[in-house]
């Protein structure tokens, strides 16, 4: 069998087709023991030795792979707990349109995505009428804090 080192190619290529299929690291890793195993074959060593070297350099590969997946699996989802905002911390930064006037120093209501809310307007001098929009900015037990936003001219 002169040309067993196709037969490596071939099963190396399936694993890692597999691999982006189903993400679940050990095919890359085998996938790598497949290569050492075409290196042995480049090499002339007997198949035997060849299947050796392959199951070697796949357990060589989990071991030095693993910590590196684990490491970027954790950043990732460290950065999406950080992005995630749930209850009140969603609300910050979104819009609303105002559905009942907010005068300073009182209490108005806003809508955001059907829900209808208590705002004030801290700093705001002017009334804020009934369809315009605010952004909101903070909040106090239930009562959103909102700012007016600036109408681009």
């Amino acid at each position: 069998m002169t040309h067993v080192w196709i037969i490596w190619i071939i099963v190396a290529v399936v694993l890692l087709l597999g691999e982006l299929l189903t993400q679940s690291i050990w095919m890359l890793c085998v996938a790598a023991g497949c290569v050492a195993g075409l290196a042995g074959a480049l090499c002339g060593i007997d198949p035997a030795w060849q299947i050796g070297l392959t199951a070697v350099a796949s357990v060589i590969a989990y071991f030095a792979l693993m910590p590196w997946f684990k490491r970027r699996i954790y950043m990732k989802q460290s950065r999406d707990l950080q992005n995630a905002r749930t209850g009140m911390d969603a609300l910050l930064g979104r819009r609303a349109t105002v559905t009942h006037e907010i005068k300073p120093g009182e209490l108005g209501r806003a809508r955001i995505d059907g829900d209808n809310w208590q705002v004030k307007a801290i700093g705001e001098t002017d009334v804020i009428h009934r369809g315009e929009e605010v952004v909101v900015n903070g909040y106090d037990s239930i009562i959103l804090s909102v700012q007016r936003i600036s109408k681009q001219n």
